[in-house]
């Protein structure tokens, strides 16, 4: 079906000599954005790029059902929903049980950042999967018939949309890296709305008129005030997700039915990037070659449950004290010196992040996370948990952990990864920056590694996982391309 977009607003000026030339008017990118979604087939997906979804599924049900016993608000928010009963159409990861669908995709998603193990994209800053791939399980349970294929492709694009709205704005003319964190939101919830509307409107099988309204709708309910992350991470960073998944089925089903959202929804005059972002997208980014460039290939996955900021340090640190044979105990002190805002955002104020009273905060936390790595040599799940946050060994180290913030080197891209230095009790100095480390596309997390961090995750489920489902799901993931029924994966993993 075929319709126009309303026309935005244009004020003609008149000047002395000449009328000021109008700008060329182009139909909004919800349109180039609905038709893509609609018309792509798993057919059009790179082989490469369905290998990385399945892995993100596999990654994204693994971190969620840890959450359900390593933070004590998954079970608080598990209960409450539980308390409302309804038709039990989706399962509830972790727990078991079943609840409407759009309150699953709330609380799977509310969990499904809680660890900070969720896989992430530079170009969104934040996380793609934990938008898409749990919404988009719930509307599966719910419809009860969809096959694997169609699953991996409304992931796909629904990953892909997110990543080009965060490259959109990192690319435009006022952009830069932290453009979107600057402004004061976390793009994971910001632009996780449309991107889970469009996998779950994909699984629904919405026209491109249904989809359009699906991502206004969508967009009506944008939010993730930075607010939540700043000094004391509230819990409510942690749950982002759960809003947005909860939004996106919501948005994709009422557009089915008939419900009119924005057309405009993502240039508009009071469209996303004016309104929330004070800057106008970098179109190419946006719109350009929708079907054959895919950045979702290039998401990388976290080899430690700690915010994607820490990662570096964590992998300098422990590659430093091992090249050099530098044992916990030979550490006199450690500096990160870095001039980004993150540096600055998870070191201050130092003695709290030194001191992290909650898990949320520990993740959030480069002094903390740096001594777990100095003390032990790795960062594990059980670093964050009520007795790891308050391991003496840990806290120790954290005391000699310190920071040096240097705003006058944070536009220059050889030093976006902050500097570790390690002066030992010998009086030594060494020190190690590196812009590639485990988890980044030039390094990435091995399948073996990925697989083995799905075991480790489900491990803590409030509701036991037999060893015998959780290979079976293993498999089952690794084959998603031949399953009839994507269902049958939640009925193994509780």
């Amino acid at each position: 079906m075929q319709f126009n977009s309303q026309e935005s607003s244009k004020t003609s000026v008149q000047a002395s000599t000449a009328q000021v030339p109008k700008e060329p008017v182009t139909r909004d990118a919800a349109f180039d954005l609905a038709e893509y979604v609609v018309k792509t087939s798993y057919e059009n997906l790179p082989p490469a790029l369905v290998g990385v979804v399945k892995k993100s599924i596999l990654d994204t049900l693994g971190v969620v059902t840890a959450a359900s016993t390593l933070d004590p608000a998954a079970k608080t928010i598990a209960e409450l929903i539980k308390e409302g009963a309804g038709k039990k159409e989706s399962t509830v990861l972790g727990f078991g049980g079943k609840v409407p669908c759009w309150m699953a995709a709330f609380i799977n998603g509310s969990m499904g950042h809680m660890i900070d193990y969720d896989d992430i994209h530079e170009f969104v800053m934040g996380h793609p999967s934990i938008t898409t791939v749990l919404p988009g399980m719930a509307i599966a349970e719910r419809l009860g018939n969809v096959n694997g294929r169609d699953f991996i492709t409304a992931v796909a694009l629904g990953n892909d949309i997110i990543t080009r709205l965060g490259r959109a704005i990192k690319l435009s003319p006022q952009g830069r890296d932290e453009w979107t964190m600057d402004k004061g939101w976390f793009s994971t919830q910001l632009f996780g709305f449309i991107s889970g509307a469009a996998t779950v409107g994909k699984l629904l099988r919405l026209n491109q008129e249904q989809m359009v309204y699906a991502l206004g709708i969508a967009s009506a309910q944008l939010s993730g005030c930075r607010q939540m992350g700043t000094g004391f991470a509230a819990e409510t960073r942690a749950i982002m997700a759960g809003w947005t998944g909860k939004g996106a089925v919501l948005s994709a089903l009422m557009a089915q039915r008939g419900v009119t959202g924005a057309k405009d929804s993502i240039e508009g005059s009071y469209g996303v990037f004016r309104v929330y972002l004070q800057a106008k997208p970098d179109r190419d980014s946006l719109v350009g070659e929708l079907g054959k460039r895919f950045d979702g290939i290039n998401q990388w996955f976290k080899a430690w449950p700690a915010c994607g900021e820490t990662h570096s340090s964590i992998y300098s640190t422990t590659e430093l004290m091992r090249e050099n044979n530098i044992s916990a105990a030979d550490v006199e002190e450690i500096r990160v010196i870095g001039g980004t805002p993150h540096v600055k955002l998870l070191s201050e104020p130092i003695q709290s992040k030194r001191k992290p009273q909650a898990s949320i905060d520990a993740k959030y936390s480069i002094p903390f996370t740096v001594a777990v790595a100095a003390a032990k040599g790795n960062v594990a799940l059980r670093d964050y948990s009520a007795e790891g946050l308050k391991d003496p060994i840990v806290l120790r180290m954290a005391e000699r952990v310190s920071h040096q913030y240097i705003p006058e080197i944070a536009n220059k891209r050889e030093y976006e990864e902050p500097t570790i230095e390690i002066r030992t009790k010998a009086g030594k100095v060494y020190s190690r920056r590196d812009s590639v480390f485990t988890g980044k596309p030039g390094k990435p997390v091995t399948k073996e590694k990925l697989v083995e961090k799905f075991r480790d995750c489900v491990s803590f489920a409030a509701k036991p996982v037999s060893k015998a489902n959780v290979e079976k799901i293993i498999e089952t993931v690794d084959q998603l391309e031949n399953l009839d029924n994507v269902g049958q994966i939640m009925r193994l993993i509780v």
